[in-house]
């Protein structure tokens, strides 16, 4: 049985997809004139800022991060809790579960984007990419968590969306449950659980 459930933020518990995709988008034509469209940009989803900008090009990644979460606010009304989330997430504290996130966000992206909505009270744990030098797929954001939280891998799952999500918790030894609510591209993800929705966390896990 699991103690300890750690989950990705954006795609899992919160949908940002649009408000990601479309600022990085804005900021891209904006300030470098290039226009891409958006399905040419998706393979930044699960990653830090400062692993995918390079791949577009961009040297200046610190002035371009800060660019990045400043057109973010622009796309603040596309962001929302996937629905039931918050249900479950009391249902699991309530059964007296150890909750936490490990995410590519950095720590004022999580200020920024994740705390008005209102969940970070139910998070004992959070590591963010400002925590590790190595990011996801890399197995150091979990084994991080693992390191601060004090749970045993054997009884602790990684709930995320993305291959880099599986490829850390598979790397970091541990179970990974796949969010198919926001998961894009799930063909060869060998996850222990397909969760078709956040209440399938409750059958499957409480």
């Amino acid at each position: 049985m699991y103690k300890t459930i750690i989950f990705d933020v954006d795609g899992t518990l919160i949908d940002t997809e649009k408000a990601v995709l479309g600022s990085l988008q804005k900021m891209l034509k904006e300030d470098y004139g290039k226009q891409m469209p958006l399905e040419e940009l998706t393979f930044v989803l699960g990653i830090p800022g400062s692993s995918s900008l390079p791949q577009l090009g961009i040297g200046d990644i610190n002035h371009a991060n800060e660019r990045w979460n400043h057109f973010m606010k622009d796309f603040f009304q596309e962001i929302k809790v996937f629905d039931g989330m918050k249900e479950v997430l009391g249902t699991l504290e309530d059964r007296d579960l150890v909750l936490g996130i490990v995410t590519s966000k950095t720590n004022q992206e999580i200020i920024d984007d994740f705390e008005p909505f209102g969940l970070s009270g139910f998070m004992t744990h959070t590591v963010s990419a400002d925590d590790t030098e190595k990011h996801k797929p890399n197995p150091d954001p979990l084994l991080k968590f693992l390191e601060i939280s004090g749970a045993d891998p054997k009884t602790a799952i990684y709930i995320g969306d993305t291959v880099y999500d599986y490829e850390c918790a598979r790397d970091a030894g541990i179970d990974f449950g796949l969010a198919l609510w926001g998961c894009k591209n799930p063909e060869g993800i060998s996850a222990t659980y397909n969760f078709e929705k956040p209440r399938d966390i409750i059958r499957i896990l409480g």
